[in-house]
């Protein structure tokens, strides 16, 4: 999509600090991070939402969440634990509409989800 802010950092239009790429997935640091550590983990092709989520593109949120695990460990926060999140809609807070998962860790994290 090309007015996708998303769409446009994986293609290397908007620069970002790149913390792991696969032929699915694209990760990189938050720019407004939350934690110690907070990385959003993108799907290389375009959903809207998790609410888009379909049979024939499901397969990449299996990918995201094997990756995540993986920068978890790079990052060092496998062990004593992180979050994984997606934002849904306006009110769910969802900022740019694009699937992304937020890798947040680093630090005790608050209990209550909003």
């Amino acid at each position: 999509m090309s007015d996708c802010l998303f769409c446009k950092i994986i293609a290397g239009e908007i620069p970002s600090t790149k913390v792991y790429e696969d032929e699915f997935v694209y990760a990189f640091k938050d720019i407004n991070p939350l934690a110690p550590v907070h990385i959003l983990v993108v799907p290389k092709t375009h959903i809207a939402s998790a609410a888009e989520i379909t049979a024939e593109n499901s397969a990449y949120v299996a990918h995201i969440f094997e990756a995540a695990a993986k920068i978890a460990k790079e990052q060092g926060i496998a062990e004593d634990g992180y979050r994984v999140a997606t934002n849904i809609g306006e009110n769910g807070c969802q900022s740019v509409k694009h699937l992304h998962f937020h890798i947040l860790g680093g630090r005790k994290l608050n209990e209550t989800m909003g």
